[in-house]
């Protein structure tokens, strides 16, 4: 559990600490939204294989198939606009954040699994949506990138009361 632990506290400590830097251009936020993508794809195909949980299994598909929406999307967007997304230090600190949180999920089974997996998105969830009403929706300068982030942040909110919903499932189970 200690690692599920060191990676929520790098994707805390990213997304809060996204209010008091800088200001991330279009191209960082574009790269910013890919990573946090590919981390919930990622974990939730693992997900997919590992959970017992039927509900856990079915939120994890979720989670694999509406996030690779959201990276089609912007990645359609950016080719369009021309723009390149830029690597930063948020997006990395995300990529090394997600690649722990992998690590120890890889790490669990069964029951234990369930549990870390969706403690974890919860978490993440409600850090993105931070980051997105705090951070990327008010720097996006481009008013598409700018839609963009409103039009799939009401998937986000329902990604997160799913996970809660779970969460509170298993908390009637223990």
């Amino acid at each position: 559990m200690k690692l599920t632990g060191i990676a929520l506290a790098t994707a805390l400590f990213v997304f809060s600490g996204l209010a008091s830097a800088q200001a991330p251009n279009d191209a960082q936020i574009a790269f910013i939204v890919v990573t946090a993508n590919t981390i919930d794809i990622d974990a939730g195909k693992l997900a997919e294989t590992k959970a017992s949980s039927p509900d856990v299994k079915a939120f994890a598909k979720r989670m694999v198939t509406d996030h690779t929406g959201v990276n089609k999307s912007a990645t359609e967007l950016v080719t369009r606009l021309k723009v390149t997304p830029e690597d930063n230090p948020t997006s990395q600190a995300l990529k090394a954040g997600g690649d722990k949180n992998l690590a120890n999920l890889k790490s669990l089974n069964g029951a234990a699994f369930d549990k870390a997996y969706i403690d974890h998105e919860v978490t993440y969830h409600e850090q993105v949506l931070d980051a997105l009403d705090k951070t990327l929706i008010p720097s996006a300068k481009n008013e598409e990138l700018k839609a963009l982030l409103v039009k799939v942040r009401p998937a986000f909110v329902a990604h997160l009361e799913h996970a809660k919903m779970i969460k509170a499932d298993y908390g009637k189970k223990s």
